[in-house]
């Protein structure tokens, strides 16, 4: 586009379409992989703990290598090739995952992929948020969400899918998925060849208080980090399941769909509330969805299913306004760092909350319920902080 004509609010959206598409054919591609991972490195001949170290390791990786990221994208003002990069080994790493006959090769490819989504998550974003300063923040990384999810709920299916057809083919099943990474650089290229100018997404850079914001943002990855600690990942609350008898085998991957598609309509919801009333709407919903926790870890069947319906629903609002208060906050020449350090410690608590939600889990199930409730509500404090400090008519 070119830089001297403003941008519309129709084509700021086309823009975060246009990305939202490249997330969802890149959910397909690595979400599909993930689904099967697990079985794939057993049949290598990889241990649970290998499994365990692996998967853990690459999330690490993935969020802590953000900040870096990020910091590169703001000294270089290169989004687009960062973004383009990343994406590249993001998926590009799932199709050679066919290739591969021993788990320390599968591994490494595992640890890459990660490694793909660290480099460009956080240029992604900050050019998310310039389209988003048009259509709204939360609207924009809501409708983003929402396309994202879908690929999220499609790749694992089409994975089943294959498996069922191929009875147990794992290696098909990774070779299939060059199908969508070619779509993920498809459309990437044309959102690129449309927009190539992220700084000149937005019409004009709203007036930040930069003395202000620098201390309430650390308040904001305070709040955040609570969030992070508290919410349980949903293997845990599957292992739950399955331990305790409460869903069968056949009906968890079935919830699990569900509150999938739950998120995907909750974000944009969340995120046109949060463009109206801002972040008081954030702090209201953690506030209530936190009560996922004694429904899923204390409840009976349908109480779980409820819980889960909560628990996506709490997913889908942190998704969409986590990073939309940022591209609220930061002025964009700040954002890629922003946006980097708010993953980085978004990541690490998320991890070290959730190996010790499980490590409790086998002591005290009740205590893994006060855990996560009381983080969550820890939480809200630092976020009203910064409600009040910036105001409604900003956040």
């Amino acid at each position: 586009m070119n830089q001297n004509n403003p941008l519309t609010k129709q084509s700021a959206l086309l823009f975060i379409i246009l990305l939202g598409i490249v997330s969802l054919f890149a959910d397909m591609t690595y979400e599909g992989a993930r689904s099967i991972l697990g079985p794939y490195l057993a049949i290598l001949g990889a241990s649970a703990a290998v499994v365990g170290i692996v998967s853990g390791l690459g999330e690490l990786i993935g969020y802590s290598l953000r900040f870096v990221s990020g910091y590169f994208a703001d000294k270089t003002q290169r989004y687009w090739l960062i973004t383009m990069v990343g994406y590249g080994v993001n998926v590009a790493s799932v199709p050679l995952l066919a290739f591969t006959h021993h788990w320390i090769t599968a591994s490494l490819l595992i640890i890459l992929e990660r490694f793909g989504k660290a480099i460009r998550v956080p240029a992604r974003d900050a050019m998310l948020s310039q389209a988003g300063q048009i259509t709204g923040q939360g609207w924009g990384f809501g409708l983003h969400q929402a396309l994202d999810q879908i690929g999220a709920l499609v790749g694992p299916l089409l994975m089943a899918l294959v498996l069922y057809l191929k009875t147990g083919d794992y290696r098909f099943g990774f070779a299939i998925l060059a199908i969508p990474a070619f779509f993920v650089l498809l459309f990437l290229w044309v959102a690129f060849s449309r927009y190539p100018h992220p700084a000149h997404l937005a019409i004009s850079q709203p007036t930040i208080d930069t003395t202000v914001t620098q201390k309430t943002f650390w308040f904001y990855i305070i709040g955040a980090a609570f969030v992070a600690f508290g919410y349980a990942d949903f293997p845990l609350i599957a292992y739950h399941f399955e331990k305790s008898h409460i869903l069968t085998p056949v009906v968890i991957p079935i919830a699990y769909g569900i509150a999938m598609g739950i998120d995907a309509i909750t974000a944009p919801l969340s995120g046109r509330l949060y463009d109206k009333y801002g972040l008081i709407v954030m702090v209201i919903a953690i506030f209530f969805t936190a009560s996922f926790a004694p429904l899923v870890f204390l409840g009976g069947a349908k109480a779980a299913i409820v819980g889960v319906g909560i628990w996506s629903i709490g997913m889908g609002v942190q998704a969409a306004l986590m990073r939309a208060v940022i591209g609220n906050l930061i002025p964009f020449e700040k954002r890629g760092s922003a946006y980097g350090l708010f993953n980085m410690i978004y990541g690490i608590s998320w991890f070290i909350g959730s190996s010790l939600s499980g490590i409790i889990y086998g002591h005290s199930i009740p205590f893994v319920v006060v855990l996560i409730v009381v983080s969550e509500w820890l939480s809200l404090p630092w976020f009203l902080v910064v409600w009040k400090r910036i105001g409604k008519r900003h956040l």
